[in-house]
């Protein structure tokens, strides 16, 4: 109990630390206590650790997936009003009204630049714990810069906390996206020479291993197709997601247990951020779910067994017509990612299509009340399964063994009728993306998807009349970030 209390309050004190690292790109000075007083034992190593995926938390809580769904076409807008996310719909975003900003992930960064920094310094009962708690600050620190340079290209770089007032420290100009992603592959590079196992932790909730070859094989599909890496970065990509052992990795058996509440932590996920009940915040899947006085009287018992109880459901991010069409009947995933609410038609008494409900991240019930408190996952293995399709698709090879896999779970005995036999480049590229649609959805991947696969402006209705506009498919930088980075210039094209 004793080392749990010190443990909590390094927690606390790191927390304080960190997030009082603001100015600029938010990052005040670190004060001297951080550097005489706190990383002096293998637990302030550990809270420090625990306090970056508290900060990893907060950013999953909404922003993350925002950026990585919100301007797809999978969403559209609910009974209960706009609630803001109308700028990402109809990709109206301009440099006033974009909301979030780097700073969040650049707080993250340099809590991982202090870590990295005092760590080795510290003494440790055991190198290989030190070293797993470093592969994890440089796994988090490089899944940081692709999250922000896939969403903003060009950025500055710091590998060095924040801990003088310097202007040269504070302020700098951006750097290329090619010297962003040295970057990233270098940390991986890194990290995974410092993983002492294949080991993915109890909760599956910290970085590990296969997770960070996840991220390798991502980052590698990405600098292969959109930065002219070619074919020796898909193999890289392809090598990296073949070098995960699954003998502790599987599909769940059926699509539903992947989310579901009392199965965190399951056999599928290789990375997720932990959310739980009496702990955290709730996420933005409660954005997703209907209001209590929205739902219609004449709505049928099933549905109302499933909304009951409500919680503080707003109904603002709802699936669009555009995305639910996709699912045949058949597919289980249909049943298990949204739920369809209809009532009568007051004219002519037939029942109309009213609103939708995503399933995913429906939480748990407690004492009446509904928490939207689920783990948001960032890898799981039908993702790993669809990113070597991919790679294999790009490399000549045939996609459809870990296109089928996904499949069998999807379709269960109608399995047969969905077989998918390897077809040409192109027809194979369509298949594996809509296939991510299908089993990904809600899960913050979309918008990645479409701009990698080079059809956001054919896919999405709002970006339709836009094509050939390709700064559109970076975000703008906020103008309240640009009024305290002398340095920085707003993103071509968003500048007006």
């Amino acid at each position: 109990m004793k080392n749990r209390n010190r443990l909590n309050t390094v927690i606390a004190l790191f927390m304080v630390l960190t997030f009082a690292a603001c100015d600029a790109l938010d990052l005040k000075p670190i004060s001297y206590i951080t550097n005489e007083s706190f990383w002096q034992t293998e637990d302030d190593v550990k809270g420090a650790l625990n306090g970056i995926y508290v900060q990893l938390r907060g950013a999953a809580e909404h922003d993350l997936y925002v950026l990585g769904e919100a301007r797809s076409e999978i969403l559209t807008v609910g009974i209960g009003g706009y609630g803001g996310y109308d700028i990402y719909y109809y990709n109206t975003l301009t440099q006033a009204n974009m909301p979030i900003s780097w700073i969040r992930y650049y707080q993250i960064i340099n809590s991982c630049n202090l870590l990295l920094k005092y760590a080795p310094n510290v003494t440790f009962n055991s190198e290989s714990v030190r070293n797993k708690m470093l592969a994890q600050a440089y796994t988090m620190r490089a899944f940081m810069y692709f999250v922000m340079t896939r969403t903003w290209g060009d950025l500055i770089i710091h590998t060095d906390p924040i801990e003088n007032t310097n202007s040269d420290v504070l302020y700098k100009e951006r750097m290329p996206q090619a010297e962003i992603f040295k970057l990233i592959k270098d940390d991986l590079e890194k990290a995974l020479a410092l993983y002492p196992d294949d080991d993915f932790g109890t909760q599956r909730a910290m970085w590990s291993k296969p997770a960070a070859l996840a991220l390798k094989g991502d980052v590698y599909l990405w600098s292969g197709r959109k930065l002219k890496g070619g074919n020796g970065d898909i193999e890289t990509a392809l090598s990296a997601l073949n070098s995960i052992k699954t003998s502790n990795l599987s599909l769940q058996p059926e699509f539903a247990d992947v989310f579901a509440y009392d199965n965190k932590g399951n056999s599928e996920i290789l990375m997720s951020v932990r959310f739980q009940d009496l702990e955290s915040g709730i996420n933005y899947f409660r954005y997703m779910w209907i209001h209590g006085s929205a739902v219609p009287g004449d709505a049928s018992q099933e549905v109302k067994d499933v909304v009951y109880p409500i919680g503080p459901g707003q109904g603002i991010i709802v699936a669009s017509d555009e995305y639910r069409k996709q699912y045949t009947d058949d597919d289980t995933r249909k049943d298990a990612s949204f739920l369809e609410i209809y009532s009568k038609d007051k004219e002519t008494g037939e029942n109309k299509f009213y609103v939708s409900v995503v399933l995913k991240g429906k939480g748990l019930v407690r004492d009446g009340d509904r928490i939207f408190a689920d783990d948001i996952v960032l890898y799981r293995y039908a993702d790993v399964l669809l990113m070597k399709a991919e790679a294999k698709n790009a490399l000549g090879q045939d996609p459809s063994a870990e296109i089928n896999e996904v499949r069998r779970r999807a379709y269960k005995d109608k399995y047969e009728d969905h077989i998918y036999v390897n077809s040409t480049k192109e027809v194979n590229d369509a298949a594996i993306l809509k296939e991510r649609l299908l089993e990904l959805a809600f899960e913050g991947k979309r918008w990645w998807d479409l701009v990698r696969f080079d059809k956001a402006f054919d896919l999405v209705p709002s970006l339709r009349e836009h094509k050939g506009k390709d700064y559109m498919m970076l975000f703008p930088i906020p103008l309240s970030t640009i009024s305290v980075e002398p340095k920085v210039d707003q993103n071509p094209g968003w500048d007006k």
